[in-house]
């Protein structure tokens, strides 16, 4: 018998697993894909790093979070600065000047920043006209917040018609804390993240998936096994008596939360990715990494070209490239649970789990799906470092 099962081979497990060997413990970790890596998997083709499931770049401003990578595999510098598109028109992500260049025709920070805080001050003054109040403004809804923030403007170009095919519905029957800070700078920096580092694991390491081998190292590996389907063989309360299934005495479960306790309560809210990828005999295809396209009419959401992303690709003979359109969708069973939908509903739903979950005192719920919780790489590998200092 183990010490640990972990269930999911993703960045948490394997960061998990990572640390608990180090301390000496045997780990077992099993994943129901065919293939270890969760949603940050890479492959090669042609010296280009493919990132499987959207692209991922790694951007920290903790050290030790830094530090703990860079020990493990080289990073190569990379700066991300998506482009949008709308309706054939191109624009710089964050809003910048470049942006505000091309949406008002001005070069100058203060006329810039007068246009969108003169566009913001009016939508508030009109959402107070229509609410007959002017006192305790508060945005309702994701549609109010951006208008309040950076205008009419901005929002209906870059921001309106992205969101509603992101999430599957109207703006304004979305929670204004999900775009409570949009990044606006009156400057041209292009650096989509403010972080201290920034970067992407060398094509000579393997990518991400050399970065998660490198993790698993020391602890056995099962793939193409589903934890709940081995679950399923034993008793119904097995999840309490024991979670381990007699394979290891602890468990860290990187699933699905609202899974490992049946649904009893009910399923939570996820938003689901479909994903379209083509190998084209060309040599660029955007001459851009990510590309949104923030129009209603376009079906997808981004074109990623992977090239673009590798930050150490050097050219073969041929023309070569691959591209991945995503297309956002509604999670149905079957498909990969992507973004929680925190609403209300789902929310009292997972207070109820976690209720439950500490009742299983052997079991540590973690990762983007165990805590319900949409979680950039950084804070998912130190949400694994400091849980792993508990044993």
């Amino acid at each position: 018998m183990k010490d640990f099962l972990i269930v999911g081979a993703g960045l948490y497990g394997s960061v998990m697993a990572h640390e608990l060997t180090r301390k000496g413990y045997g780990c077992i970790v099993i994943d129901k894909r065919g293939a270890s890596g969760g949603n940050i998997r890479t492959s090669m083709r042609e010296g280009i790093m493919v990132h499987e499931y959207g692209a991922h770049i790694f951007h920290t401003s903790d050290e030790e979070v830094w530090r703990f990578v860079t020990d493990l595999v080289p990073m190569s510098p990379f700066v991300h600065s998506p482009v949008a598109c709308f309706k054939g028109s191109f624009y710089s992500l964050p809003f910048n000047m470049h942006t505000f260049k091309a949406l008002f025709g001005t070069g100058e920070p203060e006329e810039a920043r007068a246009r969108i805080e003169r566009e913001a001050s009016e939508e508030k003054e009109r959402i107070l006209r229509e609410r007959g109040s002017e006192e305790g403004f508060k945005p309702a809804n994701l549609e109010e917040q951006a208008l309040t923030t950076v205008g009419r403007t901005v929002y209906e170009t870059l921001i309106k018609g992205y969101t509603a095919k992101q999430w599957g519905c109207d703006p304004r029957m979305l929670s204004a804390d999900i775009i409570k800070r949009i990044p606006v700078r009156y400057t041209y920096e292009e650096d989509y993240f403010n972080d201290r580092y920034e970067g992407l694991p060398s094509t000579e390491a393997g990518g991400y998936t050399g970065l998660i081998d490198r993790l698993l190292e020391g602890s056995e590996l099962r793939l193409d096994t589903d934890y709940l389907d081995l679950r399923g063989q034993h008793e119904p309360d097995t999840w309490y008596t024991d979670p381990g299934l007699g394979l290891a005495k602890k468990v860290i479960y990187t699933g699905a939360v609202d899974e490992f306790f049946c649904n009893c309560y009910g399923s939570l809210a996820y938003r689901s990715l479909r994903f379209e990828q083509e190998e084209l005999d060309k040599d660029d295809f955007q001459g851009h990494a990510v590309v949104n396209y923030t129009d209603a009419e376009t079906p997808y959401t981004r074109i990623i070209e992977h090239k673009h992303l590798t930050a150490d690709y050097r050219p073969e003979s041929k023309p070569f490239t691959v591209i991945t359109k995503e297309y956002p969708k509604l999670f149905e069973e079957g498909d990969e649970r992507f973004y929680p939908v925190r609403d209300n509903a789902s929310m009292e739903r997972y207070n109820k789990y976690t209720e439950l979950a500490a009742k299983c005192p052997s079991v540590t719920f973690g990762g983007r799906l165990g805590s319900y919780m949409y979680l950039d790489m950084d804070k998912v590998i130190k949400a694994a470092l400091e849980a792993s200092e508990k044993f």
